[in-house]
C-alpha cells in the first residue's frame, strides 16, 4: 500500500515552492504594481530646501581674513619696534578727531548696519525659492522639484483639454496660475475640464504642500 492511499481522506498535503509550476510568476508583494500610488513616508523633513549660501559665505570670509591678516601683520611690525602702516595711523588720527554725528560716521554705521541685517537674513531665511519639498517617497529619502519643471508637466496636462489653443502656466510656493486661450467650446465648460485636469496634475506630482489652482480662460485676440 502506497504512502497516499494511507493517508485519511480529510487530510491535505500542502504545497512546496517545488509544487508550483514554473511558469507561474511568484505573488507579488503587497501595494506593488497593483495600480496603486506608492506610500509616502511621514519623517517630518518636509520643510523647504536651504540654500548653501556658498557666493556671501566666501565674501564674508575672504574679507574677514584680509583684514585679521593685514591687522596681524601691522601688530607683529610695531612689536618688531618697526612703525606702524600709514593706515593704521591716519585712522588713529581720524578717530580721535571726527566727531560721531560726523556724516562720514552716521554713513559708515549705517553701511554697517544693512550689511549685518543682510547677513542675518541670509542666516535664517532658507533660499532657494525654486525648489517645491515633495512627500518623502522612502525613508531617509527627501525630494524636491522645480518650479520650472512643475509648470512645464502642468502646462502639457492643460494642453490636452479640447478647446485649448495656449497656455500660459506660472507655479509659485503657494499657488498655480493658468492662463488659457481657447479658439472653441465654451469658456465655462473649458474652465471646469482645466480645473479638473490640473488639480489631477497637482495631486500626481507629489508635493508635500498643496497648491490653490486659479484658472483663467479667454478667447483670442482679434487681429
Amino acid at each position: 500500500m502506497s504512502d497516499d492511499a494511507a493517508e485519511p481522506p480529510d487530510t491535505r498535503r500542502l504545497p512546496t515552492l517545488g509544487d508550483q509550476p514554473p511558469d507561474q510568476p511568484p505573488d507579488p508583494a503587497p501595494g506593488a504594481d497593483d495600480g496603486s500610488a506608492p506610500a509616502a513616508f511621514d519623517d517630518g523633513r518636509t520643510g523647504r530646501w536651504w540654500s548653501a549660501r556658498w557666493v556671501p559665505a566666501a565674501v564674508v570670509a575672504l574679507v574677514l581674513l584680509g583684514a585679521a591678516g593685514l591687522l596681524l601683520y601691522d601688530v607683529a611690525a610695531v612689536r618688531a619696534h618697526r612703525p606702524a602702516m600709514a593706515w593704521r595711523r591716519g585712522l588713529a588720527r581720524q578717530l580721535a578727531t571726527v566727531h560721531l554725528d560726523s556724516p562720514w560716521v552716521l554713513g559708515a554705521a549705517a553701511l554697517a548696519m544693512v550689511l549685518g541685517i543682510w547677513l542675518i537674513v541670509l542666516a535664517v531665511t532658507p533660499g532657494l525659492r525654486q525648489v517645491l519639498p515633495m512627500r518623502p517617497a522612502a525613508p531617509g529619502v527627501r525630494t524636491g522639484l522645480d518650479r520650472a519643471a512643475a509648470a512645464l508637466v502642468l502646462r502639457d496636462r492643460a494642453m490636452e483639454v479640447a478647446g485649448v489653443q495656449s497656455v500660459r502656466m506660472t507655479v509659485g510656493r503657494r499657488k498655480a496660475k493658468a492662463h488659457a486661450v481657447s479658439h472653441f467650446r465654451a469658456l465655462d465648460e473649458v474652465r471646469a475640464d482645466l480645473d479638473t485636469a490640473l488639480g489631477d496634475g497637482l495631486r500626481q506630482l507629489g508635493l508635500a504642500h498643496g497648491l490653490a489652482l486659479t484658472v483663467h480662460v479667454r478667447r483670442p485676440k482679434k487681429r
